[in-house]
């Protein structure tokens, strides 16, 4: 019997010793991410140069032409094995100049507030709009109302993010449907146009855009459709209850044309040992014009172009195929997410794994991940390599918009899910710029998301 114990706890003792030397040797480049990153990173530097000396890049502009190009240049500095741009029609929409709101009172008394045209929005007629308001918590709210209520008003959707909610996109996407669908809703009761509460947690006087859509309405039923912003709104709330008879009026000049050629840029380290396993990580280089689109989502290119650096710089040579992808087109159609994964699927590549920062550059906290629990199990193995950066959520959920089209059975999704209690408060507005990102912030985001790539990278999916 004694024959057969010591060599089972030979092996035992074996595996156990491997084990935590495998354990030491990931935290050890763990580490040299970290201190790579922060000692000697380079997106910073990036996100300056793309939010500062291009500014907002809105699908179809010069700017977003100019940060294609941008990215192009710089990825082919870093001397990756392969950089290419991808081609993909996306809409053009353009603001046109500043948009203009009061309310009035009574003739001749008047007070302005900060509005913005939602993206897609139709104009107003020249020399704008003004009409009775009807203030409502939701698209629910307009059946009960009726035609005979909302006819020839303008619908003011008032309902707030749900500020208890400690998760803050849980709040967005709960009030998020009356600025995407709200204009399109409100049109069918014969409203004149709609002025929607930003979506923001923060009260301010930045009017917050975003995609909206009107559905199938008919060109000629179409309706314009602004942000307010949360001062604005509440101030437009209170004067309602004092005096319902108030009106509103609002001129918006924005315009839709045909749709433009733009790109997605990808840049490849090929794999030393699965060449044709394919690992995505990215964010979307367009972004809304109002500001120059440093959180949403500067940051997460700048972290994911970080990634394929960091690597080179450390000297790791990874097994499989890493990307990195700038998208283009998320804020209003997906266009590049859905062209990359159709182009994918037609040529046969096997992606086993994408990673998506698109969150804003604030502090790591963890990750999100849309994959199975023998995946998830593995996940949480690592969960002691990341702990002594304080990155510690680990939760099952979405993963980014780009890169949702590329599921399917096998593949692993996850999203950076940085501290989220500021992002709405400068999600798709005017203050969405440079100086709101914290240098140490945006690196350690960089590192986090380097580390899991090479963890996913050295042992695969499951």
């Amino acid at each position: 019997m004694l024959k057969n114990v010591i060599p089972l706890l030979f092996v035992t003792l074996s595996l156990n010793c491997f084990a935590q030397n495998e354990v030491k040797q990931d935290s050890t480049i763990i580490k040299n991410i970290y201190d790579t990153s922060l000692l000697n990173g380079k997106s910073y530097a990036w996100l300056d140069y793309l939010s500062n000396q291009i500014g907002g890049r809105l699908s179809g502009s010069i700017n977003a032409q100019k940060a294609v190009e941008w990215g192009e240049k710089e990825l082919k500095e870093l001397g990756i094995d392969k950089v290419w741009l991808q081609p993909v029609m996306v809409p053009k929409w353009t603001r046109g100049v500043t948009e203009f709101a009061f309310i009035e009172t009574e003739p001749g008394i008047t007070t302005n507030v900060p509005i913005c045209a939602l993206g897609g929005s139709v104009p107003t007629p020249v020399g704008g709009i003004k009409a009775s308001i009807i203030e409502v918590q939701g698209i629910e709210d307009l059946r009960e109302l009726g035609t005979s209520q909302i006819e020839g008003k303008i619908v003011f959707y008032n309902r707030p993010m749900q500020a208890d909610l400690i998760e803050t996109f849980r709040a967005y996407g709960g009030c998020v449907d009356q600025r995407y669908s709200g204009a399109a809703e409100a049109a069918k009761f014969g409203a004149v146009g709609v002025i929607v509460r930003s979506m923001n947690l923060r009260e301010d006087d930045f009017p917050h855009t975003g995609a909206m859509s009107y559905g199938d309405t008919p060109d000629m039923d179409k309706i314009p459709a602004a942000a307010i912003s949360t001062n604005g709104a509440n101030l437009l709330s209170s004067m309602l209850k004092l005096n319902p008879k108030i009106r509103f009026h609002l001129n918006m000049n924005c315009r839709t044309w045909k749709d433009v050629q733009s790109y997605n840029v990808i840049g490849q380290i090929t794999g030393s040992e699965f060449p044709n396993e394919y690992m995505a990580v990215g964010g979307h280089l367009d972004s809304w014009d109002l500001g120059d689109g440093s959180h949403d989502d500067g940051a997460g290119i700048v972290q994911s172009m970080e990634v394929l650096r960091l690597f080179k710089e450390i000297g790791y040579t990874p097994k499989r195929s890493i990307r990195v992808v700038m998208f283009m087109n998320e804020e209003n159609g997906l266009r590049g997410g859905k062209k990359y994964a159709e182009l994918a699927k037609n040529k046969g590549e096997n992606h086993v794994f994408a990673l998506e920062s698109d969150a804003g550059g604030f502090t790591p906290r963890g990750f999100s991940f849309d994959c199975d629990d023998a995946n998830f199990a593995q996940v949480q193995s690592w969960k002691p390599l990341f702990e002594p950066y304080l990155v510690h959520y680990f939760a099952k959920g979405g993963s980014g918009a780009d890169i949702g089209p590329l599921k399917k059975e096998g593949i692993v999704l996850a999203g950076l899910r940085p501290d989220s209690q500021r992002y709405f408060d400068y999600h798709h507005a005017q203050n969405d710029t440079f100086d709101a990102v914290n240098r140490r912030e945006l690196e350690l985001g960089a590192a986090t998301m380097a580390s899991l790539v090479y963890l996913f990278d050295k042992y695969g999916v499951k």
